[in-house]
Order: structure tokens, then sequence, then C-alpha cells
């Protein structure tokens, strides 16, 4: 298949504002994708340098393409989670800006063989993957493998689906029959689970498939800690910022970015302060949501949450 990596950046002015880029700072775009935040990372650079990240070995291929012979740029195959140890292997103390972009790319919903995308493939049946790596446990996989309390669970946390119980249900008895291997066979599943009037509120299968994708890439576990390590990873005065795509991961970060900007934990009713806890950051803006003009244009970002710290 042609290596056209195509991906519609989200926020990208707003994004590249937040990063505040000094022309001789150190930049990292963390999900590098297409390389759209990139691009416009780059063409701000003087004397600085910018490392690009992806765990999808598409996008790295299509980033060597694009930047293979930037001097200042160097591109990773990793994902963000591990920032600490590609620093390191790449001798860089700290970063001026992080950038952070939660979605999945248009890439891997455009192209039916990743299966990420619960629309309808007529030419030919999409294979049930959602692998952002492209390694590991697949979608099919945990359809056909995952107990019903299992499914139930993440369909609720991750999905935030009310009809749940009654899709892992039929997820269960339909794999009796034979294994459930593509997006068209569970985008039939869940209807199937779901009265009428539920069908009427966006595609039926959004939460479904979000749920599903969020186990299979691992999204929230460990996003904390990612978060904790990239603000660590920063220089004085550099910031970090986060896009995120839908109310769990914006939660854990917000919840984050409240802790670093706290001081003082004593209670109210003590005198003097001695925890001597002083914030770490700052946020130099309220969160961003697409604005109309964006949302015409690229309806998938209506979801998007901009959120940005300053280490102090």
């Amino acid at each position: 298949m042609s290596m056209e990596f195509s991906h519609k950046p989200v926020l990208l002015r707003e994004a590249i504002e937040a990063l505040n880029i000094k022309p001789d700072g150190v930049f990292i775009d963390s999900t590098a994708g297409g390389g759209g935040h990139s691009s416009e990372i780059l063409r701000r650079l003087t004397s600085g340098r910018l490392i690009m990240v992806d765990r999808d070995p598409q996008a790295i291929e299509a980033l060597r393409q694009r930047f293979g012979g930037v001097p200042n740029a160097d591109i990773v195959h990793d994902n963000y989670h591990h920032i600490e140890h590609f620093l390191s292997s790449l001798h860089i103390g700290g970063a001026d800006g992080i950038l952070v972009d939660c979605g999945v790319s248009s890439h891997q919903l455009a192209v039916p063989e990743r299966g990420f995308s619960y629309q309808d493939h007529h030419d030919a049946p999409a294979p049930l993957d959602m692998r952002m790596s492209m390694a590991g446990m697949s979608a099919a996989e945990l359809v056909n493998t995952w107990t019903f309390q299992e499914l139930r669970r993440i369909l609720f946390e991750y999905g935030e689906e009310k009809f749940a119980p009654s899709i892992a249900r039929n997820i269960v008895k339909a794999r009796e029959e034979k294994p459930i291997e593509t997006t068209l066979e569970l985008v039939e599943i869940v209807k199937s689970s779901m009265p009428a009037s539920a069908k009427r509120d966006g595609h039926p299968a959004r939460r479904t498939f979000q749920a599903i994708r969020i186990a299979v890439n691992g999204e929230l576990d460990g996003l904390d800690k990612a978060v904790c390590d990239m603000f660590g990873a920063l220089n004085p005065g550099g910031r970090l910022v986060m896009i995120t795509f839908h109310s769990l991961e914006d939660r854990i970060v917000k919840k984050r970015f409240a802790a670093f900007c706290s001081a003082c934990v004593c209670p109210k009713s003590f005198p003097i302060c001695v925890c001597g806890k002083t914030a770490e950051g700052r946020q130099p803006m309220k969160a961003i949501v697409p604005g109309e003009e964006e949302l015409k244009e690229n309806p998938r970002s209506r979801s998007a949450r901009l959120r940005v710290i300053e280490k102090l």
C-alpha cells in the first residue's frame, strides 16, 4: 500500500501557539503521525532541534520519507510513554516543549486494513485490528477471547456505553457460532444490541470501537505516569501541550496538571504552612476546544480539548 500518511492535525494553530516555540529550543512531537504539527514546529526553529516520535511503523516510514534529510530532526520509533528512555539515548537533558496528540490519525482511520473505522468499507471487509503499533493483541483477539465480564467492563469504562451488558452478551453469543473477524461483523452485533431510538444519536458503534481501541492500545494505562515523566523532562519555562479526544483522557490530564499547579496542602486551620509544597507549574491558558470553522472542515475534531502547562 502507498505510504501517503495523511493526517489532519487538530487544533494546529492553537497547539503551535501554546508550545511558545523558541528558535533554538528542543521540542518533541511525541505523536508525530503524518508530521503536520512537526512541519510547523520545524518552520519556527533555527538552531533548535525537533524529536518526532510515533509508535506506528507506517507513520515512521512516512516521517522518514518526508523529514529524513532534515539535519535538526530526529525520528524515533517508540511510544511517548518511554520518554525518559529515548531522551537519554539521544543524550538530551531536557525539552523546551512537548506536544502530545492522543487521537487516532486520519490515516489509521482511512486505511481499511488497519481496522480502526466503524464505517462501512464496501469494496472489501476490513479486519478487526486497531493496533497503533501494528504489534501485540489485536481487536479481533480481544473480542474473541475476553470474558463477558471483561467486555462489559471496558465498554462501560472506556466507551461509557450504557448498552454494555447486551453488547457484551451478543459478542459472546456470536463468537460461539464463528470468530468475529471484521469491523462490519462487530458493527452489526452492536446494532442488534440496541433499541432503535439509541441508533439515532451518532453512529451506534462509536463508543464500542472507542472502548476496544483504548483497551487494545493501552491508551489509559500509564497515561498519568507518562504525563508526570513528560513534565519531568521539561526545562524550566518549558511547556507540555496535550490534545485529548475523550473525557477519560482529559480527566487524567486535567487532574495531573492541577496537582502540578497546586501549592500548600496544609489544612486551612494551620496558622503557617508546614508541608512546604510549592507549585511546580502554571497553566498559561484555559482548555481550548476547536472553533466552528475547524469543526466544519474536520468533524472528527469535535471532542478535542487542548490543555497546556508550563514548568516553573
